[in-house]
């Protein structure tokens, strides 16, 4: 067997770049992996003579994570065959071609506590006990479809080309020792004929199980595999899906339970992980969600396992709590934050009354910002939080931004939640949901079947969704504040001017009407008038580099806008359109300067109190910042 390189010509002992610090997960897999090497207990197997050639100091070690990463150190790059570890692969191809009844009328899935080798069949049916023992794998080869031999040979071998995300092959040398002297698979083959397991000649699926187990590959094509699995059966590397979602479910079942054979039970007890081990030296190990394990070592235990693979995983395990069992972080964690819209705002920039009213109710608005993944348990979190908050709570804003999987079964949870809010008149917003479709299209169809108070409110962006519940908060608990129109006295830029300096400064203004989506300053432009909006919101938008527009701030009747140019003599920052119907009164920057020659008094209170509009926003976003870093 040969060193495989990879595309670069290099093997997996490379030297770390000068400008880059080490990883430190990479240097402890090099410390275990030193610590190990020393380890020289077992022998390799001599059974198939091909085995035998193996060099028992071969040892590699490498972890692969669901967004494509590799960590690797030692042997990783070096060819061996994977033996039995193709076993689960194949179980998983034929429940594909011939569904899960076919395939468990001929191979039961408990456990034995025997040897790989053992003729474990079950009484009376004789169908093997699990599919990772050679008489189950034997008779999963047989369930493969296809129109030849040579056919199911290469698409059992595309299938696993998927998985490692490169073409495999089968080491005819290998093959050629396993079929002199498979005798007693052979035996196990005749005997599943004689049970009708196997309702044909048995030779061509005894042939098949040869050739699977003489594929070869590495230690990376091994934590590749595995990863694979992790990621619900897509290569996190090509993206190609070598397998059902539903499938890999069941591939790791039975690989907990019985893919490291009588030591299965002592295997979950230390390591805790669905894996699967071949007699080459090869161990794979699959922690869902995350990462897949390869460990490459010849010298086997009396069971047949790695000892250096065993002993690799256990420290893993142990180091990273790794047992699939242990507690999630997902259920206690996935609830980034809370905040009220008494503690954070959208961008409409509101008058005081406004903000007054939002200080005073905005707890019964809550935003709750989720991460991660949304399995059973995470969900079960987020579901209790709402039901324990919604006797005191209207709005409950619920940010899937930071969520990176919706569970299919998520939508039988948050449909109750949705018709009980609304049969009492109370909103389950979904924020930043628009990706997660499977999980939106089960909600609408919920709600679409039979009489439903429920009604679902999804929105893009958070920033909107903040707008939307404080118009309502407003309009319910102060309705005279909405759609109102100030008069020049009433505004806020004219704070403390008595009615005389406001006639004054009412001559020097101009009164200008725009209708929704006109555009009222233009970035670039130079600053030669600032705005008192009457009646109508406007808002401050930046475009994006993809040709979206960003709002960055809305304002109400009330507030000034377009002044800090005009002040400074600056160009425009941003552009400013009409978002309804909207009446300005607009002072031109030769007008403010003349005001200031013969009303200084006036133009110094009116500049006071723009100050006062500006240093109100920048507390306010102060306390959001505040709010948000908690």
């Amino acid at each position: 067997m040969q060193q495989h390189a990879d595309t670069a010509g290099r093997t997996a002992r490379t030297t770390p770049s000068a400008a880059r610090i080490n990883s430190p997960i990479q240097t402890y897999l090099e410390d275990l992996h030193a610590r190990y090497t020393t380890l020289r207990d077992g022998e390799v197997a001599t059974y198939i003579p091909e085995l035998a050639k193996a060099d028992s100091e071969w040892f590699g070690i490498c972890i692969a994570t669901t967004d494509g990463h590799l960590y690797e150190v030692g042997d990783t790059r070096q060819l061996f065959t994977i033996q039995s570890i193709s076993k689960p692969f194949v179980y998983g191809l034929a429940l594909e071609d011939r569904g899960h009844d076919a395939v468990l009328a001929k191979i039961s899935v408990e456990p034995t506590g025997d040897a790989f080798n053992s003729i474990s069949l079950a009484p009376g049916s004789g169908c093997p006990l699990n599919p990772m023992i050679n008489a189950g794998a034997i008779a999963a080869a047989s369930l493969i479809a296809g129109h030849s031999f040579e056919d199911k040979l290469q698409r059992l071998l595309a299938v696993f080309s998927t998985y490692a995300g490169r073409p495999l092959a089968v080491d005819q040398a290998v093959y050629e020792s396993e079929r002199a002297t498979g005798h007693r698979n052979r035996a196990i083959g005749h005997m599943l004929r004689n049970f009708d397991i196997i309702t044909e000649d048995p030779e061509p699926a005894l042939n098949l199980y040869f050739q699977q187990c003489s594929i070869a590959g590495d230690c990376r094509d091994l934590s590749l595999m595995a990863a694979t699995l992790a990621n619900g059966g897509v290569n996190p590397r090509t993206a190609q899906r070598a397998v059902r979602r539903d499938v890999v479910d069941s591939m790791l079942s039975v690989m907990t339970t019985c893919g490291m054979y009588d030591y299965a039970g002592e295997w979950v007890y230390w390591v805790g992980m669905p894996a699967k081990s071949g007699v080459a030296g090869g161990v794979l190990a699959v922690l869902p969600g995350q990462l897949g394990i390869g460990v490459f070592s010849p010298r086997l235990d009396s069971r047949g396992n790695s000892v250096r693979g065993v002993a690799v995983c256990k420290e893993l395990s142990r180091q990273f709590d790794l047992h699939f069992l242990g507690a999630p972080r997902s259920s206690r964690s996935v609830i980034r934050a809370q905040h009220s819209l008494a503690e954070i705002s959208s961008k409409r920039l509101r008058s005081e009354a406004e903000r007054q009213v939002l200080d005073r109710i905005g707890h019964h608005a809550r935003v709750y910002d989720l991460q991660g993944d949304l399995v059973f348990s995470a969900l079960e979190l987020v579901v209790r939080t709402l039901v324990e908050d919604s006797a005191s709570i209207d709005f409950a804003l619920v940010d899937f931004k930071r969520v990176a999987h919706v569970d299919a079964r998520a939508a039988s949870m948050f449909l109750p939640l949705l018709v009980e809010l609304g049969a009492r008149a109370k909103h389950l917003l979904l924020v930043n949901a628009q990706n997660h479709h499977v999980f939106l299209r089960a909600l609408e169809e919920g709600l679409a079947a039979g009489e439903r108070w429920g009604r679902m409110t999804a929105f893009a962006d958070l920033d909107l969704a903040l707008e939307w519940c404080e118009n309502r908060l407003i309009a319910a608990h102060s309705p005279q504040l909405s759609e109102r129109t100030v008069t020049l006295a009433e505004h806020n830029a004219c704070g403390g001017l008595s009615a005389a300096a406001v006639a004054r400064l009412e001559s020097l203004l101009e009164r200008r009407t725009f209708d929704p989506g006109e555009l009222i300053i233009r970035k670039g432009d130079r600053g030669d008038a600032f705005y008192l909006l009457m009646r109508g919101q406007v808002s401050v938008t930046v475009a994006l580099p993809d040709g979206q527009k960003r709002r960055l701030s809305t304002y109400s009747p009330g507030m000034a806008f377009g002044e800090l140019a005009v002040i400074d003599r600056s160009e425009r920052t941003a552009d400013v359109y009409a978002d309804t119907p909207v009446e300005c009164c607009v002072l031109s920057a030769s007008a403010f300067e003349q005001l200031g020659a013969s009303q200084p008094a006036v133009k110094v209170r009116l500049l006071e109190n723009l100050l006062r509009q500006v240093s109100r926003t920048v507390g306010r976003l102060n306390q959001e910042v505040w709010a948000l870093s908690r």
